[in-house]
């Protein structure tokens, strides 16, 4: 009797999205990995971008502080995708470094000779890719949580998420999703002459 009152249930809940919430919620935590990765590459790749500069524009100390810096800060923060402060936390770090970066390549432009050195160019094409995985990255992760979301607020797995747990999932800030989507923007080739403008559009 107890057997069958264990099948019964099993049906039940399978039948209630108990299976997919699980799939859901698997995927989402398999996204946020992917972002978490990516921001991680762009975090390792800091050092030796600043190393680089530092060999051509040394004086330029404001900048590479304020960038190693935020790379710093970056570092320091213990996110927790579950917990929206922790999320706004997150993002507000990687913004900054995402700006500190952008100031970066605004100096870089006044460097000829650094804009030529190879170890830079190939600095510089290990941080755009980078900078597109994060977008694509960011981009799955907004989805992937909007779609859990949504399919646990329905009924009637409301009731088995609820039952078992189950929260909606807090998402990047909805007014970042479109320019997300945007791919960054580089440009090199300018006029050295040329009034200093961001280069590179980073993904906060």
């Amino acid at each position: 009797m107890r057997y069958i009152l264990l099948m019964v249930l099993a049906v039940m809940l399978s039948g209630c999205g108990y299976n997919q919430i699980q799939q859901k919620d698997e995927a989402v935590d398999a996204g946020w990995s992917e972002v978490l990765n990516q921001y991680k590459r762009r975090a390792d790749l800091v050092p030796n971008l600043v190393s680089t500069v530092k060999g051509y524009a040394a004086h330029e100390q404001q900048v590479l502080t304020a960038v190693t810096e935020a790379r710093a800060k970056v570092g320091e923060v213990n996110v927790n995708a579950d917990d929206p402060a922790s999320l706004q936390q997150f993002q507000q770090a990687q913004g900054e470094l995402s700006s500190a970066l952008s100031r970066l390549m605004v100096v870089v432009e006044n460097y000829p000779n650094l804009k030529a050195d190879q170890g830079f160019l190939n600095l510089q094409t290990q941080l755009e890719g980078t900078e597109n995985r994060i977008t694509v990255a960011r981009g799955r992760y907004i989805q992937l949580v909007q779609d859990y979301n949504t399919y646990i607020r329905s009924f009637p797995q409301n009731l088995v998420a609820k039952m078992f747990g189950h929260k909606v999932r807090p998402n990047f800030e909805v007014e970042n999703e479109r320019e997300l989507q945007d791919a960054p923007a580089v440009d090199f080739g300018a006029a050295a002459d040329r009034a200093p403008q961001p280069m590179l559009q980073l993904a906060a």
